[in-house]
Parts: structure tokens; C-alpha cells; sequence
């Protein structure tokens, strides 16, 4: 898949929409937006979404439209604090990074450590942030890379795939 390309709606999308479909509030960041998906079904229920992806060309041939789109790393170009963050994380354990979209880096955890980086100081203490890994990284450390990051961190929910086990983590920023 090229970087111009989206990566389509599939099982690890659908598994936190499923999750996230019941959440309320003011504000609400979906980093890694692609086509679009999760940051369209936000918008039911919250007054402000933005969605942000590092390809200008994957923003503007979105196939779920989001009215406020930014393109950038992680959420490094906004200055807002949102309640909810979440991130269909790309996690695949690669030696380098091919594709954005699926490819995490060394153990899977390169890309995840810095779009939590990017994304920790724009959630609300007490705002949640939801992320999806696999069983094919170190998601025990990238769960205790975010506990460090100043999180309360739970597992919500686990889906077994024929060839891994996704995992949906929950995060709330600590009260600073």
C-alpha cells in the first residue's frame, strides 16, 4: 500500500468502533484518521472532531468525511485538549517503515511511543485515550511505556484473529 493510499475500515477498525460508539463529550481527536471511519462515527456524539493523518493524500481522498482534518504527526500541530483521543495504531513489528499505516517499527512499539508522545499533553486530565494493538508487538511495554507517560491503563477488550489477538487498551491521563 503506498502512502497516497487509505487503509480501508477492517477487523481492528470495526473492534474500536464498537467500543467507542457509546462515548460522549465536547471534544474528541482521531489520530490516524485515514479513511475517516472512526472520526465520522465521533461525530454523533461529540461537538468538535478532528482527525489527523501524516498523508495529505490519504486526508483528501477520505471515504468518510470529517469536517475538521489535519494533516500532521500524531497531534503535534494542534493546540487543543481533547476528552477522547483515539488511535488505530500501526503495530506490525517491521525493521523499518514501509507503511505508514500498518508498519510500527522495532517489536511494533517505534511508531506507538511517539504518537503517544505526540498525543499525551492533548488529552484533558482525566480524558481517555483508546488505542488498538496486537498480540504481534510488545504490548506489554507499550502498556508500560504509557503507564510511565502519566496513565491509568486497562485492557477493555481482547479479539482473537486467526493469526493474532488484537487488544484494545484504555487510557486516562492522571490528574495533574
Amino acid at each position: 500500500m503506498s502512502e497516497a493510499e487509505s487503509y480501508p475500515p477492517s477487523e481492528d477498525t470495526f473492534f474500536l468502533a464498537d467500543y467507542i460508539k457509546n462515548e460522549k463529550g465536547e471534544s474528541a481527536l482521531d489520530i490516524g484518521t485515514g479513511s475517516g471511519y472512526l472520526a465520522a462515527l465521533l461525530e454523533k456524539s461529540f461537538s468538535l472532531v478532528v482527525g489527523t493523518d501524516l498523508s495529505f493524500n490519504v486526508l483528501k481522498k477520505q471515504k468518510y468525511f470529517t469536517t475538521n482534518t489535519v494533516c500532521c504527526n500524531g497531534a503535534d500541530a494542534l493546540n487543543q485538549q481533547f476528552d477522547l483521543v483515539i488511535c488505530n495504531m500501526p503495530y506490525l513489528k517491521t525493521d523499518e517503515i514501509l507503511d505508514i499505516s500498518t508498519d510500527g517499527g522495532r517489536d511494533g512499539l517505534e511508531v506507538p511511543m511517539k504518537i503517544i508522545g505526540s498525543a499525551k499533553s492533548r488529552i484533558k486530565s482525566g480524558g481517555k485515550f483508546i488505542y488498538v494493538t496486537s498480540s504481534l508487538s510488545n504490548f506489554k511495554k507499550l502498556i508500560a511505556c504509557t503507564k510511565l507517560d502519566g496513565f491509568n491503563v486497562s485492557i477493555l477488550a481482547k479479539k482473537k484473529l486467526f493469526f493474532e489477538e488484537l487488544i484494545l487498551v484504555k487510557a486516562v491521563r492522571l490528574l495533574s
